[in-house]
């Protein structure tokens, strides 16, 4: 997904996905209609701890997934819940001029109908392969690791040419630590220790709208 944005921005607010912009992890969702969830929770969690490599752990949750029928992902998007402030945080960044990313490590197919009602600028994430209407339990093209999230902020900042001053990142695993230490303000929500540990601001209360007042720092600053 990608939407036209004027040049000029006044800054560059990137946001990881699931546990962050949504309240669940977008695969474990999925996981459930093949009846394997508490197999990928238990990879999932290990991997956002940083115990994982992010890449691999991503392909043995997607192998579990293997024959399940492409249509249960209607059901998954129909159960998607935004975390608390999530979509009034894009609007007043927005509204303010800036350019709004989601980078996940989770799947377009579950993830873009959101993003276009919520009006977010570009959406860089990964993709099931899936064939005659079923998972193959495969991974179509390359891995959205945290290099690729670290990459497309970088180029989105060159992009709308937005100094890293005025970028703002977000994000609650290890797979966000390269792009919140390349942005102006990394924010940790609700995060892990991993990436506790690298953030210039921790959010730990259940809205991202708190997120907002660090915005308005860059904005004004």
């Amino acid at each position: 997904m990608n939407r036209s944005v004027s040049e000029g921005a006044s800054g560059l607010l990137v946001s990881d996905v699931d546990s962050t912009f949504l309240t669940q992890e977008v695969i474990e969702l999925v996981a459930e209609h093949a009846g394997v969830r508490d197999r990928v929770e238990e990879i999932t969690t290990a991997a956002m701890r940083g115990e994982l490599d992010f890449a691999q752990s991503l392909r043995a949750r997607v192998a579990l997934l293997e024959g399940l029928e492409e249509s249960v992902l209607e059901q998954v998007r129909e159960a998607l819940v935004p975390t608390d402030g999530a979509l009034e945080l894009v609007a007043r960044a927005r509204a303010a001029g800036w350019v709004t990313a989601l980078v996940s490590g989770g799947f377009h197919e579950v993830i873009d109908p959101l993003a276009a009602r919520a009006g977010i600028d570009h959406v860089v994430a990964n993709r099931f392969e899936i064939r005659q209407g079923r998972f193959t339990g495969e991974v179509l093209g390359p891995i959205i690791d945290g290099t690729a999230k670290l990459r497309t902020l970088q180029q989105l900042s060159e992009r709308y040419g937005v100094p890293a001053s005025r970028v703002v990142a977000i994000g609650d695993g290890a797979n966000d630590r390269q792009m919140l230490e390349a942005a102006g303000v990394g924010i940790a929500f609700r995060a892990k220790p991993a990436l506790r540990e690298v953030a210039d601001a921790v959010i730990d209360s259940r809205s991202l709208l708190d997120a907002w007042e660090h915005l308005e720092g860059v904005r004004v600053g």
